[in-house]
């Protein structure tokens, strides 16, 4: 700090004015005394003028009894909650729509317009404010939900077709709220510490814990399943409203406003707002006793074209009281935006790969193979268990993903293409059509419960990591930018399992008989 101390206060030197006094002048680095906001604070230098000691200077808030981290695991619950609660009552929706290919045709719909909702959100990242596109995800993801629960489930207003086409226009309206939702949130939490990441992780699998339990419960407590499941739905509603609610308490906190002001902070040095000279010096007239504070552009030139060799500075420190000059926003040209995404995706590129890679493997088999799994035995019980299992499995994985062990982008992806072992297992529980090779009901559990784990720990870390290797500024476009492979990752895998199923479902195997259960022989 005494060497920070003494670079902030280098031009104070003295000079002679016409009148003979003699004059100290201070010019102070904003960045500087901006950085060591962010940082740690170290103990002020001892024996420096009071003109210059950090009195104003905030601590870095706390997260007390950790309800900031609480409200993020619930932000992560939001933007995955409405389409959990459209594919998780799937025997409400085998019943309503039998013989249809309904979960894969949400799954797909879900996953297309996720992704131009995606890269929608990351051109726009830089256009829109934050928690302008936060709040917009929420109400998009609000209003279908609210309109299938009460208008198709619980008045049934529709006919089996019309209902067919309302619940896919719903699921994709979710998609687009959701992902712009979830996007903005990665670039969110980029510029708050790492295990607030690892919290909005863990909230996506906490929601399918709790819809999974959700439909668990009331469809045994309530034999009726059209009343089961208008109860289901209203339970999803009321949880996506406390997590709407919470967001717009937490953005105001003490703590949420200093991480991302300091991420901003840093951000407008680098496009040179920082050097605007917007702030003021302070002139010490020694013999007069007089204190003098200057406004202006500091370093820049006189009127006669003569450059002030001994006050000039790069940058000025910043008085509270002091207003600021109105800076106009500008849009950066396109070819800046793409730039910008170059610079950070050469960075990340292996964490980049590595999510892709484990939800593309995820996405083959999750939900649509799942959840059209059946047993003699369990009957429709089983695609419920065992999404509840793999929905519970992904959320201890999350959890393991805060553990304090940083991966190598390389290890990392090697790691991820190893799941794809799971295709083959999966295939084995379904295929032959008649008498599956792994025919009973523990083996589709124990690989749901290894692949939900496994998806857990290796979808998240990535996520977390990647913010970590590119600077403070860029950390919301490095969220943004590992949502767009996310999603990638997603929608492939969704679109392989989905004209699979179409193409066993076709009959391609003429003397194969393709039950209402899902028998995987396109696999």
């Amino acid at each position: 700090m005494g060497s920070t101390g003494a670079e902030r206060r280098r031009h104070a030197t003295p000079a002679q004015t016409p009148e003979g006094n003699v004059v100290v002048s201070f010019s102070f680095e904003s960045y500087q005394l901006e950085e060591e906001e962010c940082q740690a604070k170290d103990a002020p230098d001892k024996g420096v003028l009071t003109l210059t000691e950090p009195a104003f200077e905030e601590p870095v808030p706390d997260d007390q009894y950790h309800g900031i981290y609480f409200a993020m695991l619930l932000a992560g619950v939001g933007f995955l909650l409405p389409y959990n609660s459209f594919i998780t009552d799937v025997d409400y929706l085998h019943h309503k729509f039998p013989g249809m290919s309904i979960v894969f045709d949400m799954s797909l719909t879900y996953i297309l317009v996720a992704l131009v909702a995606v890269v929608l959100n990351n051109a726009l990242v830089e256009m829109l404010s934050l928690h302008t596109r936060i709040t917009a995800g929420y109400l998009f993801a609000l209003g279908p939900l609210m309109f299938v629960g009460i208008f198709d489930v619980w008045l049934e207003q529709f006919t089996t077709k019309q209902a067919y086409v309302i619940n896919l226009v719903a699921v994709g309206v979710v998609a687009f709220g959701c992902t712009v939702q979830q996007s903005s949130f990665y670039g969110y939490m980029g510029m708050l510490p790492k295990r607030y990441t690892q919290g909005v992780m863990t909230g996506e699998s906490t929601a399918g814990v709790i819809i999974s339990l959700s439909r668990i419960f009331t469809k045994l407590l309530i034999k009726n399943e059209r009343k089961n499941t208008i109860i289901f739905f209203l339970i999803s509603i009321g949880m996506e409203l406390m997590c709407f609610m919470l967001h717009l308490l937490v953005r105001r906190t003490r703590f949420v406003q200093y991480y991302t002001s300091c991420a901003r902070q840093g951000l407008a040095e680098v496009k040179g707002h920082g050097d605007s000279g917007t702030g003021y010096r302070v002139h010490h007239d020694v013999v007069t006793e007089e204190v003098r504070f200057d406004n202006g552009a500091i370093g820049g030139p006189h009127t006669d074209g003569a450059m002030e060799p001994e006050f000039s500075g790069s940058g000025t420190y910043m008085r509270f009281d002091v207003p600021k000059p109105k800076i106009k926003k500008s849009w950066p040209s396109v070819r800046d935006m793409i730039l910008h995404r170059y610079v950070v995706s050469r960075v990340i590129w292996t964490y980049m790969l590595s999510i892709a890679v484990t939800y593309f493997i995820t996405l083959c088999l999750f939900p649509g193979l799942e959840s059209e799994i059946r047993n003699d035995m369990l009957g429709d019980w089983l695609p419920i268990l065992v999404m509840a299992i793999f929905n519970m499995s992904d959320f201890v994985g999350k959890i393991l993903a805060a553990l304090p062990y940083e991966w190598r982008g390389g290890r990392l992806l090697l790691v991820s293409c190893v799941r794809v072992v799971f295709i083959p297992l999966f295939i084995m529980c379904v295929y032959p059509v008649q008498r599956p090779t792994l025919s009973h009901p523990a083996w589709p559990c124990i690989f749901s419960l290894l692949m939900g784990i496994s998806n857990g720990y290796f979808g998240s870390v990535p996520m977390i990591q990647a913010a970590g290797k590119v600077a403070p500024e860029q950390r919301e476009l490095a969220g943004n930018t590992m949502t767009v492979s996310y999603m990638t990752g997603l929608m492939l895998g969704s679109a392989v399992a989905y004209f699979a199923y179409s193409f066993s479902a076709k009959g391609s195997s003429p003397h194969l008989e393709m039950p209402h259960n899902f028998t995987t022989s396109g696999y």
